[in-house]
């Protein structure tokens, strides 16, 4: 995939290639929707109202594909994280999983994938206690049974449950080894699957290394 100043240059190429096009062009959308990506990394603030508009706009011409609206939700969503603008973007998450649920089931893969981003937007903004209880009794037990506990997905989320319990105002030491025995599954796991020297088996060691330290100081920095 391209990125960088090549991403953007093909972005604006797109967008320029069918912007004379009706609003009901179907082209048309997806050039805003990749002129949207293609922006966001470098300037996620111009990137939102774009996405805004485009969600706006399948809403309004295309409102009977439903799994094409969640992609245009999420895409808003996780630009709205990227501004700093958590508390819209965990709304629009809660909906986005409901959404998914109801169309989906709670088996479904990209229903997951959607919970792992709830969870992440809850964590993010405090509501630890609530994230943990999301992960421990509704997404783990089905990612576990739907993915395999060797997943990237389901890693993910063991992971997720790790930096809420560490990151818990009140957290005890048995909220720290809970999160430490979690964090030596999900680094066992992906040297496994993944391979030692894979950027997010990595990433994980960092965390469990900090965690680690974690146990032996009254307080510490929240990882992850």
């Amino acid at each position: 995939s391209f990125h960088g100043a090549v991403h953007l240059a093909l972005g604006w190429a797109c967008w320029k290639a069918y912007l004379g096009r009706s609003d009901r062009d179907w082209n048309r959308c997806r050039a805003m929707q990749t002129l949207a990506g293609a922006v966001r990394s470098s300037q996620a603030e111009v990137a939102l109202p774009m996405y805004a508009a485009n969600l706006a706009l399948i809403r309004r011409h295309w409102s009977c594909l439903e799994d094409v609206i969640l992609a245009a939700q999420s895409n808003l969503s996780a630009c709205l994280q990227s501004v700093g603008r958590d508390d819209e973007a965990l709304g629009l998450n809660r909906e986005i999983y409901a959404s998914c649920v109801a169309m989906l089931g709670v088996s479904h893969d990209y229903t997951i994938a959607t919970g792992y981003r709830l969870a992440r937007s809850l964590c993010k903004l405090g509501l630890v206690e609530e994230t943990k209880i999301f992960l421990r009794d509704q997404l783990l037990p089905v990612a576990r049974r739907s993915l395999g506990s060797d997943h990237g997905l389901t890693l993910a989320l063991n992971q997720t449950l790790a930096r809420a319990l560490i990151t818990t105002p009140e957290r005890t030491r048995d909220d720290l080894l809970e999160a430490e025995t979690t964090m030596q599954d999900v680094v066992r796991r992906r040297r496994r699957v993944f391979g030692p020297a894979h950027p997010n088996t990595r990433e994980t060691e960092s965390v469990l290394f900090d965690l680690r330290q974690a146990l032996w100081r009254p307080r510490v920095v929240a990882v992850g």
